[in-house]
């Protein structure tokens, strides 16, 4: 039987320790209390249900693998990389499956002494995010073989692999310096060269692995002549271009889990205070940085088969640039695996695990298993937080897609399908937590799959420039009028009676279980799109510089929403709220470096054709 582990904090007393594993055995049950999970069937249900499982669930290691650690392989320059090589105990010739990891080859799952202080090889990383993150993590059942966002060793060799972990350059036991986009996708073509020829190898070597993991294959992949022996990729959410997906979404300063990342913080507190304060703005201005967006791969140069993972729920972080990988690769085989839930319970999950292994089973073994025929994208509609349709589809976004345009009305904060003859003019304090919503009810089930986008007209009435969030919720009844408990319900309070105005509210980045539908934000002065990149469904900045408003001067800008899937039955309500602040407690992603001053006004109505464009599934 394997042992379950659940891995805290650093440095907590026995009985703290104890009181902390109770405390999160019953976290469900407190989840459930603290805000609204779900319309149900049946309202008198304890909801969710505790499965009894603890974040990590630590599988034994299986007999019959032949582990070689610290194996050094020599770069052209000379460097040496170090490596932990997985194999099946046997004579054969097996696929290879490589991840090359910034976060060491040797920090596998901690695990804790008896006065729960964690043992020499415990990894912070996975402390910190569990810790920030609680049962929102899931589940992940893995052996003490795997790395953090790495494959399991204990998973792959009895199928038949070889698994191969690296330490990138300067990391770790690897020599060298940490290596650019361009050294780095150098270094893992050696790499994959190298492990082509191995004498246990058939030749064959395929890439997987979560977030950095992943973002290294598509800097390999797009080389102008990527290694010839790799077969085959499978990216599990990973943002493509940095500045754009984490560092200035929408043009706005990420502050905390980006700047985390590496020594960035650690050394401005080492600074004098003058110099770490010229440091700190420098590194919040969307233009200064934008010299960042060359670093980001080639993206239309990826031509190898690809299993892409993007999630609906990882904002901030992997969504929008998974997404973008899937939409611009020129791979002909490619498929697309999409979920609402949490990125690491989803890589090491039992569907995850075998949609990963019949992909390379085909391409890295030649085996005649089917996999052509698996329909190019799985995607799920989301009702709730956890609760989900799952669907296959040929194409994202959906070719039968209607988009339609639901106009701001501001005589009374609606969103409706025509656009309104009167001009109105809204105006909220940026900086005292103002906001304006507009909302529909749908008279009909409505899916809303795909890209959407918002087109305002805008002005600073006190500024010269704008941050905007633009946020899209579903509000709800906590009862499905449908189901025989709530008939009775319905009998009892009379027809149209039962309570409505609840918050529906979804996944975010690494779980997080207090997000809305879908979102969008930027900074106005970098309003100017990329016209190449652009679509009529989806807007793209250009981050070119910048376009700071003049006084009285009311401009239009198309916001972007990450893409997302969410069904509203009938009776159910969609909001758009506008503010100038994030609405999201996010435990590790912050935007508290707001240029913002004074007033918002939005304008609807007449020549001001303000919408929400939303992609309605027929």
């Amino acid at each position: 039987m394997g042992k379950r582990i659940f891995f805290n904090r650093i440095n907590i007393d026995p009985f703290r320790l104890t009181m902390i594993i109770v405390t999160i055995i019953f976290l469900p049950a407190v989840i459930g209390a603290s805000g609204i999970d779900r319309p149900t069937s049946n309202p008198y249900e304890v909801r969710p249900k505790p499965d009894g499982y603890l974040p990590y669930l630590i599988i034994p290691i299986p007999d019959g693998i032949t582990i070689e650690r610290d194996v050094f392989i020599t770069m052209p320059d000379g460097v040496k990389l170090a490596a932990n090589i997985f194999r099946p105990n046997r004579q054969g010739k097996f696929p290879v499956i490589l991840s090359v990891t910034p976060y060491g080859k040797d920090q596998t799952p901690p695990s804790y002494k008896p006065d729960g202080t964690p043992l020499p090889n415990a990894y912070t990383p996975f402390m910190f995010r569990v810790y920030s993150h609680g049962a929102d993590l899931g589940h992940m059942r893995i052996s003490m073989l795997t790395p953090w966002e790495a494959p399991d060793p204990a998973f792959w060799v009895p199928n038949d692999y070889v698994v191969m972990i690296v330490d990138q350059r300067g990391g770790f036991k690897s020599e060298g310096k940490p290596p650019t986009p361009a050294q780095g996708a150098e270094d893992i073509a050696s790499l994959i060269e190298w492990a082509a020829k191995q004498e246990w190898s058939n030749g064959n070597v395929g890439m997987i692995g979560v977030s950095a993991l992943a973002m290294n294959q598509y800097d390999v992949a797009s080389k102008e002549n990527p290694p010839a022996p790799l077969k085959a990729i499978i990216p599990w959410e990973g943002a493509s271009n940095m500045y754009r997906d984490l560092f200035f979404w929408g043009g706005i300063p990420e502050t905390n889990f980006s700047r985390s990342l590496g020594p960035f913080k650690a050394n401005l507190q080492k600074m004098p205070p003058e110099q770490a304060a010229k440091v700190w703005v420098s590194a919040m201005d969307p233009v200064v940085n934008q010299n960042m967006l060359k670093a980001a791969p080639v993206l239309e140069r990826i031509s190898v088969p690809a299993l892409i993972c993007a999630s609906w729920s990882d904002k901030g972080l992997h969504t929008q640039g998974t997404f973008e990988v899937w939409r611009r690769i020129a791979s002909k085989d490619k498929w697309l695996y999409i979920h609402g839930g949490k990125k690491w319970e989803r890589f090491y999950s039992e569907d995850g695990l075998a949609y990963q292994k019949k992909f390379f089973d085909y391409y890295l073994k030649g085996l005649n298993n089917g996999w052509p025929d698996t329909p190019r994208v799985r995607l799920e509609v989301r009702e709730t937080r956890d609760e989900y349709t799952v669907r296959f589809e040929k194409e994202f976004p959906l070719a039968r897609t209607v988009y339609q345009k639901l106009y701001l009305n501001g005589l009374d904060n609606s969103l409706i399908t025509k656009k309104p003859s009167k001009t109105t003019k809204i105006v909220y304090h940026s900086t005292q937590g103002g906001s304006t919503s507009f909302g529909i009810t749908f008279d009909k089930d409505t899916e809303i799959t795909g890209y959407m986008k918002v087109k305002l007209w805008v002005s600073a009435l006190d500024s010269d420039d704008m941050d905007l969030f633009v946020t899209v919720r579903k509000f709800a009844g906590p009862c499905d009028v449908d189901s025989p408990v709530c008939k009775a319900i319905e009998e009892v309070t009379g027809k149209g009676r039962i309570a409505k105005g609840n918050e529906i509210r979804f996944r975010g980045m690494n779980g997080f279980n207090g997000d809305m539908a879908a979102r969008g934000q930027m900074r106005v002065s970098q309003r100017e799109l990329d016209e190449k990149l652009s679509t009529p469904w989806l807007p793209v900045q250009r981050f070119q510089g910048e376009k700071r408003l003049k006084k009285g001067e009311i401009v239009p800008v198309e916001i972007a929403i990450l893409p997302s899937s969410t069904f509203f039955r009938k009776g159910e309500s969609l909001s758009l709220t506008i503010s100038g602040h994030c609405p999201v407690d996010q435990p590790l992603l912050s935007y508290d470096w707001l240029i913002n001053k004074g007033r918002h006004a939005i304008y609807t109505g007449g020549k001001f054709d303000s919408y929400l464009q939303i992609p309605v599934i027929p």
